[in-house]
């Protein structure tokens, strides 16, 4: 799991890239496992049959108990996603609420889904509208008892791939990603930043930003970065830009002075860097 992770990062929705199935599974057991204790629904969907899915599941005793007593349910990928086409994210947002609300009027305290999402993001577009969905249904998980574990094979997919998903996770195991852009509140006017944002993530921060589409509060758009180890000039460049374009300022707040005096020094418009303690 990437490291640096603050309380305000970690409310359950993980990223969980994988080249070896069994360490998706020992991942998958122990975030299913923690939801049974906490009382739970627990949902995971699988992107093959469910045959070998339930017998994998049924090798931990309590997800055996789980799933004879139906608190525990293998779902299909096709019955939860639209597979072959781009996903709708509004609507999938809005089915996965129902689903927590049901699960919650049947006495659980939310829902918690792993979801085997690498048929979803094969082609560009479906990448393009998943990894938006990313980000909206990050923001219902502020809001309502939802978590979800999105795991994708590394196998199918290629490195940039990766990190544009990995990236719109505040919590992920994914090397690839030297940022995590995720949301601070439901509203969608504050999110957070942790890792490093320098050259090497410069293009990748200028797409995580348009794909998560932050919408400000009275014309000001507020970064949360207590985890944010390191910011170099070409980032506060692009978040400068990114306000001009969008017609609103962003305020940056930061633990390190040097992202402020760098920021100063630059006079970028738009942008405000405060140090935090």
């Amino acid at each position: 799991m990437t490291s640096g992770m603050t309380p305000s990062t970690s409310y359950g929705h993980i990223c969980w890239v994988y080249d070896d199935p069994a360490a998706l599974d020992r991942a998958a057991h122990r975030f299913l496992t923690a939801g049974l204790a906490a009382g739970e629904r627990l949902w995971y969907i699988a992107a093959g049959p469910a045959e070998p899915v339930v017998a994998k599941l049924s090798a931990t005793p309590a997800l055996r108990d789980a799933l004879a007593h139906g608190s525990l349910e293998v779902v299909s990928l096709d019955d939860t996603y639209r597979t072959g086409a781009v996903v709708d994210g509004p609507a999938q947002v809005r089915a996965y609420a129902a689903a927590t609300e049901a699960a919650l009027a049947a006495g659980h305290r939310g829902l918690r889904v792993v979801a085997e999402a690498t048929p979803l993001v094969r082609t560009p577009d479906q990448l393009d509208a998943f990894t938006r969905y990313e980000h909206l249904v990050d923001r219902y998980m502020r809001a309502r008892p939802f978590r979800a574990m999105c795991a994708y094979d590394r196998r199918e997919i290629d490195g940039r791939a990766v990190a544009e998903l990995a990236c719109l996770h505040p919590e992920t195991n994914a090397t690839e990603a030297p940022f995590q852009l995720f949301a601070w509140d439901a509203a969608g006017n504050r999110a957070g930043l942790t890792g490093e944002l320098d050259e090497a993530g410069e293009e990748l921060f200028v797409t995580a930003l348009e794909r998560a589409d932050l919408r400000p509060a009275d014309g000001r758009l507020v970064l949360e970065a207590p985890g944010l180890r390191f910011v170099d000039h070409r980032a506060l460049l692009r978040l400068s830009e990114y306000a001009r374009r969008r017609d609103f300022s962003v305020l940056l707040r930061s633990p390190h002075p040097a992202a402020a005096r760098l920021a100063a020094l630059l006079d970028l418009p738009g942008l405000t860097v405060e140090v935090t303690r």
